[in-house]
């Protein structure tokens, strides 16, 4: 019996792929939202973690993955292993679970068949990438703003200005804007919308 944590926010959504997923009679599924889901992982021990990674409570991922592969009680092997949901053209997001160490990535447009192949075979400790994904996780590994230039562009992104962004990650108004027409020129944007647009669109925010 493979013992599956589906995590996803919409409990309707999560409800009905684990109906789906609890037909075959190898799979033991629980669920849970991201805010429960450190506590109901330490309890339901599960040998595969499902993840959305489009889900607003992603960007805890590099969180999920220590908790699964922390929570197995002494002296069981460490089975936990991470299956991402992802959509085609967002490069972002699946670096975000490959910094995870997430072994398993499913297309959300793909058949049920597809993601059954992928929880088996990570439960197995084996790689799964749905061929409609390869090309996107290859470029997952190409992000080309650096972690300081995304900080910055986050804070645009919420409309925070280049005096507000300079207070709160403590650089001088001078330097944002040094930033800012760096992101510009690798994004490939007109101006700061352009330049959050983009990033967005690719998951990189």
């Amino acid at each position: 019996m493979i013992r599956v944590l589906l995590v996803h926010d919409t409990h309707l959504l999560r409800s009905a792929l684990a109906a789906l997923l609890a037909r075959d009679g190898d799979l033991d599924v629980s669920t849970t939202s991201w805010r429960d889901f450190r506590t109901v992982a330490r309890s339901a021990l599960p040998h595969v973690c499902v993840v959305d990674v489009e889900c607003p409570g992603s960007a805890a991922l590099t969180t999920a993955a220590h908790t699964t592969r922390s929570c197995i009680l002494p002296g069981l092997p460490d089975l936990s292993r991470l299956v991402v949901l992802a959509a085609a053209s967002r490069p972002g997001l699946l670096r975000r679970a490959s910094q995870a160490r997430a072994l398993g990535y499913v297309n959300k447009d793909g058949s049920p068949e597809s993601l059954l192949r992928a929880i088996r075979q990570v439960a197995r400790g084996e790689r799964f990438v749905d061929s409609t994904l390869a090309l996107d996780l290859v470029q997952a590994a190409d992000i080309p703003l650096t972690k300081r230039e995304l900080s910055v562009l986050s804070l645009a992104a919420e409309g925070a200005s280049v005096p507000e962004i300079a207070r709160r990650l403590h650089l001088s108004h001078g330097t944002v804007r040094n930033y800012m027409a760096a992101i510009n020129r690798k994004t490939g944007a007109r101006n700061r919308v352009d330049a959050i647009r983009i990033s967005q669109g690719a998951g990189w925010l």
